[in-house]
């Protein structure tokens, strides 16, 4: 998304009517972020500033805002999103060594990112199959009864993506 091309009264829509100039600025903000990190998959610190200047919001409370929601992001992020599952179930059969071994393979710790962007690591609480524990995402798409030697079916999921 191209900040230039950001039109306040568009994205808030009929409530634009009620609402003071300074509301319909702020109100833009997530759809905005969205949009960014569609874009970027992260929220670039020079296209925060731009969005600053152009919606008349201080830095400050733009990096609040979007600080404030798990979802956002301010680094880079890989193309593949891998995700652990240390929720009960999945850590009393093992999710622990299955991160591990995910960790060894790619050479990174769980919230981090290849050098190359093909991968981020991620801990989750719960995926909600507890019944397939211990599980595992990758870009969402759910991978059930893992063990440390299964960890090759994450791996080609990633290098196939």
């Amino acid at each position: 998304m191209k900040v230039e091309e950001l039109n306040v009264d568009e994205k808030i829509g009929h409530v634009k009517d009620v609402l003071s100039d300074a509301q319909k600025k702020r109100g833009v903000l997530i759809h905005a972020f969205q949009s960014i990190q569609k874009e970027y998959n992260y929220l670039p610190e020079d296209v925060l500033n731009a969005l600053s200047k152009k919606l008349d919001i201080p830095l400050s409370d733009v990096y609040s805002t979007a600080s404030f929601y798990k979802h956002f992001y301010f680094k880079p992020r890989g193309r593949n999103v891998v995700c652990v599952c240390v929720g009960t179930a999945c850590h009393v059969r093992g999710a622990s060594k299955v991160l591990e071994k995910i960790e060894e393979s790619f050479g990174i710790k769980q919230g981090e990112t290849t050098e190359d962007l093909s991968m981020t690591l991620e801990t989750v609480g719960c995926v909600g199959c507890c019944g397939l524990a211990p599980v595992a995402t990758v870009n969402e798409e759910i991978v059930g009864d893992l063990n440390p030697k299964k960890v090759g079916d994450v791996i080609k999921m990633v290098e196939g993506k």
